[in-house]
């Protein structure tokens, strides 16, 4: 994994909003697209179009917008055996904490299935991966896109088995801490996969924190119990892939809603820094999270790790100015070492097909503002002719 050695280097977290005609050869319905031939080709395209975009827009470390899947979670179960969707099942979601009911009439007008519930995903059978040719279709347009740019890496996401199926409920594993290793198990192939490309793999891993309220509501040792043993199971998925080509990225939910219950990262940062990875992605710019930046004048980052702190927001249509994200990363550079920070975003930018967090054209300003503040950054910290 590149290191910033000579000036920072930047990246973002995963998502973009897809292409209107890409959205539209692709099912409605967790399953295949309506016409593979014809959306594979369409993929490779998009995907190409995306990568150029990034690099043109300042992005060192680029990926494929996510465009092969429909969420950035959910996509799995269209990759994974064992899942019975349940309709007409109505779930609380959990994750959203004491917020469900203090927001309730904000909730009800902008995110009304956080009063209804959302469907249930019941596992009902052994879990396998089957998801071959789904992730092998999306990683030959990620490295067919990369020929002819300048982007110095490229990573792909996948989901952690803690955030996977975080609406659902298992009816046929007898324990829980069998029916998560048993999602691991499954997950390692994606993994595998996306490494064997000689892609960087991200693991996204949102529910880790956003499931902090809710529990330790029960108890803190709950929540704690909950979190260490699905950061176990991770690490077993991980474990033929070496620590430097993988990144864990944890952030506090992408919805807008206002947060006041959102886990302090200085509550869960141990459990982040369990996970066997290279570079840990966390959400940093919004106005709930930018102050823990203190976390790290405690918190020693492990040797040989990088930070990948997010300096623009998902949270916000305000698009930051570059003095404000150099700000941001030169306080993370003097904390943890410069080498050892890429500058990033807080989340993705369309977690899921049908919802965007902002227009396009604020993202991309927004990416312009993150390349911008990497560069002022760069000679703040290496001098005038850095960058």
């Amino acid at each position: 994994m590149k290191r910033s050695t000579d000036r920072i280097l930047t990246t973002h977290t995963g998502s973009i909003p897809r292409p209107p005609e890409l959205l539209a050869l692709s099912s409605t319905q967790v399953g295949p697209p309506k016409d593979p031939a014809l959306y594979a080709e369409r993929l490779r395209e998009a995907v190409a179009d995306i990568v150029r975009q990034q690099t043109q827009n300042g992005i060192d470390i680029v990926n494929d917008g996510e465009f092969g899947k429909d969420s950035w979670a959910t996509y799995i179960l269209a990759r994974i055996s064992g899942f019975e969707h349940r309709p007409d099942e109505l779930r609380q979601l959990e994750w959203l904490g004491r917020e469900r009911e203090t927001f309730a009439e904000f909730l009800a007008e902008t995110f009304p299935r956080a009063i209804t519930g959302v469907p249930t995903e019941a596992c009902v059978g052994p879990i396998h991966y089957r998801g071959h040719a789904a992730v092998n279709r999306a990683i030959e347009s990620l490295t067919g896109a990369l020929q002819g740019v300048s982007a110095s890496e490229a990573f792909m996401t996948a989901v952690a088995p803690g955030s996977t199926a975080y609406d659902g409920v298992n009816e046929f594993y007898s324990s829980e801490r069998e029916y998560v290793y048993a999602i691991a198990a499954a997950l390692r192939e994606e993994y595998s996969a996306i490494h064997a490309a000689g892609l960087i793999v991200q693991v996204d891993d949102p529910v880790l924190a956003n499931m902090y309220d809710a529990l330790t509501s029960q108890s803190v040792a709950r929540y704690r119990e909950w979190a260490r043993l699905r950061v176990e199971a991770l690490n077993f998925a991980l474990r033929d892939i070496p620590e430097d080509r993988v990144r864990y990225h944890v952030c506090f939910g992408s919805w807008h809603v206002p947060h006041t219950s959102d886990a302090p990262l200085e509550e869960i940062v141990d459990l982040i820094l369990e996970v066997k990875a290279g570079a840990y992605a966390i959400e940093a710019a919004n106005p709930r999270h930018e102050h823990e930046w203190r976390v790290w004048e405690k918190v020693k980052l492990p040797e040989g790790r990088l930070l990948i702190p997010g300096v623009i927001t998902h949270h916000t249509i305000t698009v930051e100015h570059p003095r404000v994200v150099a700000d941001r990363i030169v306080r993370f550079a003097r904390l943890v070492g410069r080498e050892n920070v890429i500058a990033g975003a807080d989340c993705g930018f369309a977690q899921v097909d049908h919802i965007r967090r902002v227009h396009p054209k604020i993202m991309w300003a927004k990416f312009a503002a993150l390349a911008e503040g990497a560069r002022l950054a760069s000679r703040d910290l290496w001098g005038r002719g850095a960058g």
